[in-house]
């Protein structure tokens, strides 16, 4: 395979902004970098590492922006899971594929450059199983490579209704396993990954996977990235208190040994001794801002986290919106909501959008057990470059403070492992796909 050449006016190493920096790639990988050489190769404004996108349920981006109608009684989380499972219960393997797809495209085009694929829909619309088990996980591993993007599978296993070991509703059917299934599943999985894809599982919740059930996991399935909802709800954790008078990270922790390969999607309703046991664990914090104020969540205690050394990465969750600079700015703006001050998650002076990009890289390699976030020689090319239409970044930095916080630069390209997959702000195969979404979509939507 030819080598590919590409400068940039800026670009973010991992020592910090560089000024004309010219990359080598070969065969997926930054093979060298040096000081740019006049016009000998493409050059954008300002390169930065593509990012992991820890938390994505794919299908949900079907029905983005259609639970937008308030309704006879008031609205939370749980309204608008009656709506999810409508619309779960009427996909097929192909619009699974479809939606997916979808996604991954506006992904990349976003600057995400992984996704975490925390997926539960297993099963026919019936609730039983298919000829393969594992045939919408196919359909996952199927749509990431088609849009190129890399991908950590995590089926999710998800076994009761609620907690005490309630049984699952009718709107759940697609989602549940016994374990021994479950544990096939994940075999099954592993065998389906291309190069750099990673396998994972996900509990589901404390609700839907019980103590016996989250022990017999983690003894199964060792050294796996674990992730795992916790504390996403008020009513959660009182149903939580309520069932063993313990909150929910209590419990977990009590349950299984907590570590840095886990993920705690939310965290949101913590207490003072909870946020600290998370921050020491080295356990990611699963951050999902622009879901979580859709959804109206709750706000995660995010500067007293960052001061005990907590680890998060960020991740689209439901999809409702796509977008990197998206989800740091409701980071960060929900956090001066609430503290009433600005540049509320920068923890020393300098550039917020460079230590939240930063922070947000490295949380999210974690959590998906990628390799680091980092323009560097060995490093795989997953690249971004921003484009600023105005000229107006005096330095890189404040480029992506402008992208992040301003209304002018966007992503114009997206490179994968090498592969030039977003150009000039469009996926190379967006048309295609985007077709055959709507298609998907407009049907369901008159079964729903």
């Amino acid at each position: 395979m030819q080598a590919m050449h590409l400068a940039a006016r800026w670009a973010l190493l991992p020592e910090g902004w560089a000024e004309n920096v010219q990359l080598t790639v070969e065969n997926g990988v930054i093979s060298d970098l040096a000081p740019a050489r006049g016009a000998s190769a493409p050059r954008v404004d300002c390169l930065i590492p593509g990012a992991a996108n820890l938390h994505s349920h794919a299908f949900q981006r079907g029905f983005a922006g259609l639970t937008e109608a308030r309704g006879a009684a008031r609205d939370s989380f749980w309204t608008w899971r009656e709506m999810m499972y409508r619309f779960a219960l009427q996909l097929d393997p192909d619009g699974a594929q479809a939606i997916a797809e979808m996604a991954y495209v506006e992904m990349l085009e976003a600057g995400y450059t992984r996704v975490g694929e925390f997926h539960y829909l297993h099963h026919a619309p019936d609730g039983g199983a298919y000829e393969d088990p594992a045939e919408m996980s196919a359909r996952i591993f199927a749509a990431a490579g088609a849009t190129g993007i890399a991908l950590t599978h995590l089926p999710v296993f998800y076994a009761h209704g609620g907690f005490g070991g309630q049984p699952a509703g009718a709107g759940q059917r697609r989602f549940l396993h016994e374990r021994d299934a479950f544990l096939a599943l994940v075999e099954r999985c592993e065998a389906m990954a291309r190069p750099g894809d990673v396998v994972g599982y996900a509990p589901h919740s404390l609700r839907a996977a019980d103590a016996p059930d989250l022990r017999a996991l983690a003894e199964a399935l060792p050294g796996r990235r674990a992730h795992i909802h916790v504390a996403e709800q008020v009513k959660e954790v009182e149903d939580c208190l309520g069932f063993c008078g313990r909150r929910p990270v209590e419990r977990l922790f009590e349950t299984v040994e907590v570590g840095p390969g886990w993920c705690l999607i939310h965290a949101t309703h913590l207490t003072d001794a909870e946020r600290r046991t998370i921050a020491g664990s080295g356990a990611v914090a699963g951050l999902c801002p622009v879901t979580e104020a859709n959804l109206g969540d709750g706000l995660f205690p995010g500067p007293a986290y960052l001061a005990e050394g907590g680890v998060f990465g960020i991740g689209t969750d439901s999809n409702v919106h796509i977008g990197l600079a998206n989800e740091l700015r409701c980071l960060e703006y929900g956090q001066r909501l609430f503290a009433r001050e600005r540049n509320v998650m920068a923890t020393e002076p300098g550039s917020t959008g460079t230590q939240l990009l930063r922070r947000a890289l490295a949380g999210g390699a974690q959590a998906l057990g990628a390799p680091d976030a980092a323009i560097a020689v060995g490093a795989p090319a997953d690249l971004v470059a921003l484009h600023d239409p105005l000229g107006l970044g005096s330095d890189g930095a404040q480029m992506l403070d402008r992208w992040l916080f301003g209304p002018d630069v966007r992503v114009s390209d997206t490179w994968a492992r090498g592969a030039h997959l977003v150009r000039e702000g469009r996926h190379v195969a967006r048309e295609a796909v985007a077709a055959r979404f709507a298609t998907v979509v407009r049907e369901v939507l008159e079964r729903a």
